[in-house]
């Protein structure tokens, strides 16, 4: 019997989040493995019914809410046929502080089986976000990059209290982007 799962997979913009989730899917494709991974924002923008991120943003909070519990139960039906990768952030930095990416009605609907951050050295993080001219990055310092990463920290095992999942913390350092993968591709077996 395959038992399908849900693992969040979080991480700071330039810890090479999406490095690593892209080459899970091609280790768990080549293993004819049924995985998925789906982004959560980009389900919000189908549910929303607009084509930019910002049009999200400058809408009224309740209707935020109202786009994030669609997303959340769109993701959790895919999540019955097949084990889902949801790409998404454990913290947003804002200009008051810091907002937890994943509430707690966004979390009952998904039910994560676990929540994975990826992780890299700071110094390495503001390096990627320096050379990586394709991306509009989060201007932060290494100290600032080092404080939100334990802020995520913090709020995973928050998310677990509330849904009784696990938090595992996957380092993707320079030059071992497969040590990564394959501590990612164990979570699905």
């Amino acid at each position: 019997m395959i038992i399908m799962k849900t693992i969040i997979v979080t991480g700071l913009p330039g810890c090479g989040k999406t490095s690593v989730l892209n080459e899970a899917l091609e280790v768990l494709k080549r293993e004819e493995s049924k995985v998925n991974c789906v982004n959560f924002g980009d389900v919000m923008l189908e549910s929303a019914g607009v084509k930019h991120r910002d049009e999200l943003r400058k809408m009224p909070q309740d209707k935020q809410v109202e786009i994030q519990k669609k997303a959340a139960e769109k993701i959790a039906a895919m999540a019955k046929k097949e084990t889902i990768f949801v790409d998404t952030h454990c913290t947003i930095r804002t200009p008051s502080g810091y907002l937890a990416g994943l509430p707690e009605w966004v979390l009952r609907a998904l039910k994560p089986n676990a929540i994975v951050l990826i992780e890299a050295d700071p110094a390495e993080i503001a390096k990627r976000r320096e050379t990586d001219s394709t991306r509009n990055r989060d201007d932060e310092t290494k100290d600032e990059i080092a404080v939100h990463q334990e802020i995520n920290r913090a709020a995973a095992i928050s998310y677990c209290i509330l849904t009784g999942s696990t938090t595992k913390i996957i380092k993707n350092r320079q030059n071992k982007l497969l040590d990564a993968v394959k501590e990612l591709v164990s979570l699905v077996k």
